[in-house]
């Protein structure tokens, strides 16, 4: 279907008649005739009665039109958008795990947009959301975390999706607890001496292809009797720092972090597991300007607190 002979027949249902139509198209009445005969040929309808009237829609010509006012509405519309600069707008959209040395490089991310009207999403969550919010919310990256024994079930599961995925860091995790907490005094921490204390932990673990079931005894030990469940990070912090049977398993935080909520942090000298966070995106994306930022900050943050 031609666009330009949308137009016509639209102008020619307006006006009722061919010529009229031509002069307001500023083209002659047999391009207008023509248009028109080749547009029902390409649709297989007959839009127009031609009567000593003139032009009068038929019932399927009066739904075409309908529809035809409708698709030229909104080519109006993308040619206002980009003609007055609203294309312009920046746009950055990505989904991570709860982690210090992300949302430190989004902070400086942030310092880098300009005047210009923007639009930017940054969702912390777990790894099975994530990867919903880039196939089917729109979101352009993704960094998602799991334990290196995971790595082919989420590489396996990754590729089957169509996403792309790039190593950022491998870490294992530290604890960390508020200031008057015990084991902030200690030199030595063990799994043993965690068994009092109350975990402070996300409730959302996560293994493609992995029973739910198996996933949480892996990743929350039995060996715990008390945990609390909370999913936003700064109440976990506001919690750790005022409640000193808490503590939490977190990727390293950087020391301003830790001296903003009067936390310690320490090695558990049992904890040998690694984790690895990923970036993610479709197959066939290609990074922004924006994207390519964020990612440099990424790296930085990463060198210097990981």
């Amino acid at each position: 279907m031609n666009i330009l002979h949308i137009k016509y027949a639209v102008e020619v249902a307006k006006v009722g008649s061919l010529n009229k139509a031509a002069e307001k198209l500023l083209t002659a009445a047999p391009n207008v005739s023509r248009a028109i005969k080749d547009l029902e040929a390409d649709i297989g309808i007959t839009i127009f009665e031609r009567t000593a009237k003139g032009m009068e829609l038929t019932p399927d010509g009066e739904e075409f039109i309908s529809y035809a006012k409708g698709i030229l509405n909104q080519i109006e519309e993308v040619e206002a958008f980009y003609k007055s600069g609203s294309a312009k707008k920046q746009k950055f959209s990505i989904s991570v795990p709860r982690a210090c040395y992300i949302s430190e490089a989004f902070a400086q991310f942030s310092k880098s947009l300009t005047k210009d009207s923007a639009e930017i999403f940054y969702k912390e969550t777990n790894s099975q959301r994530t990867i919903r919010n880039i196939l089917e919310n729109g979101y352009k990256l993704g960094i998602i975390r799991y334990a290196e024994n995971y790595d082919k079930y989420f590489k396996a599961m990754l590729e089957e999706k169509g996403l792309c995925y790039e190593l950022v860091t491998e870490f294992t995790y530290s604890l960390i607890m508020g200031e008057q907490n015990p084991l902030a005094k200690k030199d030595t921490i063990t799994f043993n001496d965690l068994t009092d204390f109350i975990e402070i932990a996300h409730a959302d673990p996560y293994v493609p292809s992995m029973p739910l079931s198996k996933v949480v005894k892996e990743e929350l030990p039995d060996n715990i009797n008390r945990r609390i469940f909370i999913f936003e990070r700064a109440s976990q912090f506001d919690l750790l720092s005022n409640n000193p049977e808490t503590f939490m398993w977190v990727s390293p935080a950087p020391e301003k972090i830790l001296n903003r909520f009067s936390l310690v942090q320490k090695k558990c000298v049992d904890n040998k597991k690694i984790y690895k966070d990923v970036l993610i995106y479709k197959n066939g994306y290609k990074l922004s300007s924006l994207d390519r930022q964020f990612i440099t900050e990424l790296c930085n943050s990463k060198r210097k607190y990981l």
